[in-house]
């Protein structure tokens, strides 16, 4: 069971898409536009984790190879941040230098999602990319395949 993916062929789209790729696309408009800054669902409390696309793929060959157990293994990093700090690390990423506003009429959601993945953890699986360096490489992606 992975926790919340990100990654290249991520759904950018500001009506569909999940946080982060969501947060990337805004951030980037806004660059682009010289917007002074963007608005972010909720109030940016609520705390989430994230697995790049490339680490979930992984653990699935690792899994397919170290684990024959009938029980859900979950998948994830065990390491969580607030919305606010993700909003923060995405704009320093992409280079966007302007504010950040909450629009609190907006949901936050659970107020925290993070997976206990210490069973795939002790059978020696771990998350190679951090995020700050994932982040990095999907907005590569994305900058290069977004219209």
């Amino acid at each position: 069971m992975p926790t919340n993916l990100y990654g290249p062929h991520d759904n950018f789209d500001l009506e569909r898409s999940h946080v982060l790729a969501a947060l990337m696309r805004k951030a980037h408009e806004a660059k682009q536009t010289g917007a002074s800054e963007i608005v972010v669902w909720g109030s940016g409390n609520p705390r989430r984790e994230f697995l790049h696309v490339d680490d979930l793929a992984a653990a699935c060959l690792f899994l397919l190879q170290h684990y024959d157990q009938p029980e859900i293994i979950n998948v994830g990093t065990g390491k969580d941040l607030t919305i606010r700090e993700l909003a923060e690390l995405v704009c320093e990423i992409i280079g966007f230098e302007g504010g950040l506003s909450w629009d609190r009429t907006k949901p936050d959601g659970t107020p925290a999602r993070c997976s206990i993945s210490q069973k795939i953890e002790s059978l020696g699986w771990k998350p190679a990319i951090r995020l700050r360096e994932g982040i990095a490489k999907t907005y590569e992606w994305f900058k290069a395949h977004h219209r």
